[in-house]
């Protein structure tokens, strides 16, 4: 069997790692000549709308799946005509747009926090009095880590917000007094069989995650678990899905939803018995899903625009180094860490040795 990737950065290199112990063979197309799955992927390079490589994708993938949700809708929707395509092209749609996304899970009965659509500062000063204050203004589509947005503390900020943005199409979002943040992943089959991986507590760091730790058995995983059921069935799913929370008051409100693996479920490869990159593989394929038992305690830290030495991160018990062969560069994710203990106070321990390292090459 051979998948085909949109997208061939570290998504698309660990989808690989976890399937070519299955005697699964990949092809990526990516417009970058350097990206960094090229060492593992035959690697067909041209932009994401180049008919001629989306047609000798199509013939030469049995199956084509997506690292990331700004690869173009229309592009996976081509795809489709002429090959299987998991997820489908309509989670990819629903997701690259904040506001179609917003509407999507509040139809759904998913809460949310409260959101306006805005196409003029004229719009944005209006919406606001309803909104409140603070608020985030972000571009309706192409952001993800914190970019394409706006922290709105007064209408003084109104003006230079909205020339930051350039005039595309927006949405303000009012700011939710969250108790914590978390994600919730999923896996689906074409047969239909799901499993649901334990919530995730994330940290961000300047918009971009920093830490994610499995939280087996947290108080906040049935309601989770309901939400992101929604989702799936809502889209008739197949592959990794991913779903960001805010825990607000007791309850959870949804921030937004990812239709691919996701980096707060790193800590899977390592941490559970299957991780989402083999699940991802195993759904598309239609393979019996693996089990998502986490195998002790678990968690994950990033590593942004810099690298420590890989001797420094080693020398932490029970670390696992993924580097991902990229260049150093402000705000880009270089390499993650996961690590293991067999307590949760040894995690802690050792997750904020991690944290230090991270801190003293952060250039973002």
């Amino acid at each position: 069997m051979k998948i085909g990737v949109l997208g061939a950065g570290q998504l698309a290199r660990m989808i690989a790692l976890a399937g070519y112990p299955l005697g699964v063979e990949f092809i990526v197309l990516d417009p970058s000549p350097d990206a960094c799955s090229m060492q593992l992927c035959e690697h067909l390079l041209g932009n994401y709308d180049d008919q001629q490589l989306l047609a000798e994708l199509a013939e030469r993938a049995d199956v084509v799946t997506y690292e990331f949700e700004n690869v173009p809708a229309l592009v996976a929707e081509f795809l489709a005509d002429h090959t299987t395509v998991h997820p489908d092209p309509r989670a990819l749609a629903v997701a690259q747009d904040r506001l179609v996304e917003k509407n999507f899970l509040r139809e759904l009965g998913i809460p949310t926090p409260p959101y306006a659509a805005v196409d003029s500062l004229e719009e944005l000063r209006q919406v606001m009095t309803e909104i409140g204050w603070p608020a985030i203004l972000k571009s309706r589509t192409q952001g993800y880590d914190g970019k394409g947005q706006s922290v709105l503390k007064s209408s003084g900020d109104l003006e230079a917000a909205w020339t930051l943005l350039q005039g595309v199409p927006a949405i303000v979002e009012g700011f939710v007094t969250f108790d914590r943040e978390i994600s919730i992943i999923a896996a689906r089959n074409v047969s239909g069989d799901s499993v649901f991986y334990p919530v995730s507590q994330n940290l961000h760091r300047g918009g971009i995650l920093r830490v994610s730790e499995c939280r087996e058995h947290d108080p906040m995983q049935a309601l989770a678990e309901n939400y992101i059921s929604k989702l799936i069935e809502a889209l008739d799913y197949v592959g990794v899905l991913a779903l960001e929370l805010f825990e607000v008051d007791g309850g959870l409100m949804a921030n937004e939803f990812a239709p691919r693996v996701h980096n707060s479920g790193h800590w899977t490869i390592e941490g559970s018995e299957t991780s989402q990159f083999e699940n991802h593989v195993r759904a598309i394929l239609d393979l019996p899903l693996g089990s998502t038992k986490p195998v002790g305690h678990a968690a994950m830290v990033n590593f942004i625009g810099g690298l420590p030495q890989t001797e420094e991160l080693l020398a932490i018990p029970f670390s696992h180094v993924h580097l991902y062969a990229k260049a150093p560069r402000m705000g880009r994710k270089v390499a993650h860490v996961t690590i293991r203990a067999e307590t949760t106070e040894q995690l802690h321990q050792n997750v904020a040795r991690l944290v230090a390292l991270a801190d003293s090459v952060d250039d973002s």
